[in-house]
């Protein structure tokens, strides 16, 4: 199921939360949606899901405006906030046949047991969701948010507040999720974009500073700078490296092994083949580095 969102503007009295956003979602696309703290991103979120309303511009859901087909849409969407809406007074079973009911599930009992198995809630099943770690709120949520098989899911912070060990299952269930439905996913964790995600969206102060798919966005930055990883067969001062034109910092990861950045229009590597002859080194690698999406989120952000 595709997603437009088309010059999608939004304004809190004086504030611009989101200015003239526009990008698509292609069907069975995990999309990673990347921001500092009050980029625009749960704002986003909620218009995409018709929670909201924008103040300008449309969101399509396989061409349907969101606005004007809100419950036709909606039986189609599975959201997960990032504070997870939840009766705590309930026991799981009981709030599931509480949301299966809303969306008027036939089978309420099988598709539940589905869902638990599906979201690994077993262990947890017959205790009231109060009672419940951190880890399996986030699995009651993420089950409310697919009872009804929904064609995109729509995830804010899915792993926030959780241990390792939980970001990893959930992680997993993402990731599986992702081979039947279309998946947007907001998060600062780096690694889970890297991970899942297939294409990266980068907003800041309501604006789209980036949209390009995941194992391309190291390209993307400042393309100025680049960076070389050297390692020789025995050691050199850095020093020797810095006086070569266009270096800009040289960092020692081991008594052989160098990163070396410098400027992108001056390529340095035969200088540095040169040096390691000069002073009787051998080059064992020689390789550019790729930024990683954390180096680029932050050149991106800090600008």
């Amino acid at each position: 199921m595709s997603i437009e969102v088309k010059n999608i503007t939004k304004v809190f009295g004086e504030q611009k939360a989101l200015d003239n956003v526009s990008f698509d979602i292609n069907n069975g696309e995990i999309v990673g949606f990347l921001g500092p703290n009050g980029a625009g991103k749960s704002t986003l979120m909620k218009i995409i899901t018709g929670y909201i309303p924008s103040t300008e511009g449309d969101v399509f859901i396989n061409g349907k405006n969101i606005l004007e087909n809100p419950i036709e849409i909606r039986k189609k969407l599975g959201y997960l906030p990032e504070q997870n809406p939840l009766y705590f007074d309930m026991y799981i079973v009981e709030y599931l046949e509480f949301v299966a009911g809303i969306y008027g599930i036939k089978n309420k009992k099988s598709r539940i047991d589905e869902v638990v198995e599906l979201t690994g809630l077993s262990p947890e099943i017959n205790k009231k969701i109060g009672t419940l770690s951190k880890g399996y709120k986030q699995r009651v949520g993420l089950a409310q948010a697919i009872i009804h098989d929904p064609e995109v899911l729509i995830l804010d912070e899915p792993t926030s507040g959780l241990d390792p060990n939980q970001i990893i299952e959930i992680r997993n269930l993402i990731k599986n999720l992702g081979k039947e439905k279309t998946v947007i996913l907001s998060t600062h964790i780096m690694q889970e974009v890297e991970a899942i995600c297939d294409r990266i969206l980068l907003i800041k102060k309501g604006v789209l500073l980036a949209n390009d798919k995941a194992e391309d966005f190291g390209h993307l930055g400042d393309e100025s700078r680049s960076t070389l990883l050297v390692e020789l067969d025995g050691e050199i001062a850095e020093k020797e490296f810095s006086q070569i034109k266009g270096v800009k910092t040289v960092k020692r990861q081991s008594p052989t092994r160098f990163v070396i950045e410098y400027n992108h229009s001056n390529d340095i590597r035969k200088e540095v083949f040169n040096l390691a002859v000069q002073k009787g080194r051998a080059v064992l690698s020689m390789q550019e580095k790729e930024k990683s999406i954390e180096e680029v989120f932050a050149e991106l952000t800090n600008k």
